[in-house]
């Protein structure tokens, strides 16, 4: 695994070791909080933590270059904690084990946490560097950007003092974002009574792993799999078809990713078992049809399991059954200007019910607030029907393009002066914490631009090794050309 460091460039590579041997998931970052005022300190540079979390940190100009317009260099300390189902990982306390694949680092069954360690890995070598040459730097390293962009939404005006943005947080090399979705939570509970199951059935853990999962926002154009909706549509068939009832269901763990897994508990009569494990075996099947194209390796099975004393009852077990099945998941809208990039989607990540509670979580994203408004009330409408309570939070605004940027078309042509290709310009539907910056501070130019990755928020999550080197140069190169004031 220590190999890693001695990837190049080495300054970025061992400070991303360096990371990822720092427990950081979302909403457990005291840990790299403090790593990362002890590097600042260290590399000579201020460092302190702003009331949201946030790391700041700055450097000073190279003599003679103090007339140039600030850069902030942007990138996120959390990552997404997720792992195979076989793995002992506890994301609070152990390091990630990255390991080398060829041209890809990958980790050893758990996300990488490139996604956005990378990006802080380059800030850390920007830090950390003497021979660089540059005008006034500030680095915004912002706190639980996962699971709501808490760190970017709680930033205060007149913080920072920098013309310039760059955000390190994009996932293509060689694509220069300068547009990107909002997004907000929606989460509908209801509260039940449950019932006592009856005295004869028995019951079954029905079993669905394997998926791809991935980013809710970059891979939810790609139709792949999402184990609770294809999960709704078993069950409905186990009640339908052999009086099953439901008892548990537990699916998703990450409102940004799309859930690769799902189980239920439910009970029947004993004489349906077999039908039921039948059941199973035909929908395995089916699904595996239907996603051949873009999945495989599904795992999804029947074990039998101790009755549960309680399950839901009927009409709240039919209702919610129905809200699962109608609730919206996917793309709804591309852009119409950009006919390639998703406008608005949505992402059923989680559901939870057991012990009388019922929870279900959805991730909503557009580019237009008008019809990340219409996506929240076509849901509200869905659960509500059912009988749920519908809230929202954690809502953040799109960032229009500007396609007339300087900093964009400084990027661009520094790109082409290094590399002797065209860089592309980009809107994602992934949700950028630009938008929010560029809310507090709106005279920055923006634009966001980092190596390649694939699969982030999954446990295939990898960066490409080609990538790293050629982005640190445009990176040294851009900061060495900023204009003056």
């Amino acid at each position: 695994m220590s190999e890693i460091k001695n990837l190049k460039p080495e300054c970025v590579w061992r400070n991303f070791y360096a990371l990822t041997q720092v427990p950081r998931p979302s909403g457990h970052l005291k840990k790299v909080q403090q790593f990362l005022l002890d590097f600042g300190k260290q590399a000579g540079v201020e460092a302190f933590l702003d009331d949201a979390g946030n790391v700041i940190m700055r450097k000073a100009a190279t003599p003679g270059m103090e007339n140039r317009k600030g850069v902030v260099l942007q990138a996120h300390m959390d990552m997404v904690p997720q792992k195979t189902p076989d793995s002992k990982h506890n994301f609070e306390t152990d390091p990630i084990e990255p390991w080398i694949d060829g041209e890809w680092v990958k980790a050893n069954n758990t996300t990488l946490g490139a996604d956005n360690g990378l990006g802080v890995a380059a800030i850390m070598a920007v830090m950390e560097d003497k021979t660089l040459k540059h005008g006034p730097v500030e680095a915004l390293v912002t706190a639980d950007e996962e699971t709501g962009m808490f760190g970017a939404n709680d930033l205060k005006s007149g913080v920072l003092n920098g013309d310039i943005l760059l955000n390190l947080d994009s996932e293509t090399w060689g694509k220069f974002v300068i547009g990107s979705a909002g997004g907000i939570d929606i989460t509908a509970t209801l509260d039940y009574q449950e019932v006592e199951a009856e005295t004869d059935d028995v019951a079954l853990k029905v079993i669905m792993k394997g998926w791809k999962g991935g980013h809710s926002g970059l891979e939810i154009h790609e139709g792949r799999a999402n184990a609770n909706k294809l999960m709704a549509r078993f069950v409905r068939d186990a009640i339908t078809e052999c009086d099953a009832r439901l008892a548990v269901w537990h699916g998703g763990n990450m409102r940004n990713a799309i859930p690769y897994a799902a189980e239920v508990v439910l009970t029947m009569p004993k004489e349906n078992m077999e039908a039921v494990k039948e059941l199973v075996a035909d929908w395995k099947a089916a699904f595996e049809d239907e996603y051949k194209i873009v999945e495989n390796g599904v795992q999804f099975y029947a074990e039998e399991v101790e009755k549960p004393a309680m399950v839901v009852p009927v009409p709240i077990q039919d209702n919610l059954l129905n809200a699962i099945y109608a609730c919206h998941n996917g793309v709804l809208r591309m852009i119409p200007a950009y006919p390639d990039v998703v406008e608005t989607s949505s992402n059923l990540a989680i559901i939870d019910i057991e012990s009388g509670r019922a929870a279900i979580k959805i991730l909503a994203r557009s580019a237009r607030e008008d019809m990340k408004d219409y996506m929240v009330k076509t849901l509200e409408s869905c659960f509500n029907m059912a009988g749920m309570k519908v809230e929202t939070a954690g809502s953040y605004v799109g960032w229009d393009p500007n396609p007339d940027s300087e900093a964009l078309h400084m990027l661009l042509r520094i790109y082409k002066e290094l590399f002797n290709e065209d860089g592309i310009i980009q809107v994602d539907h992934a949700g950028l914490e630009c938008s929010i910056i560029l809310s507090k501070y709106p005279h920055m130019d923006v634009v966001s631009l980092g190596p390649t990755m694939k699969s982030p928020h999954t446990t295939t999550e990898r960066a490409l090794i080609p990538t790293v080197a050629p982005f640190w140069e445009l990176l040294k190169k851009t900061l060495e050309e900023i204009p003056v004031k």
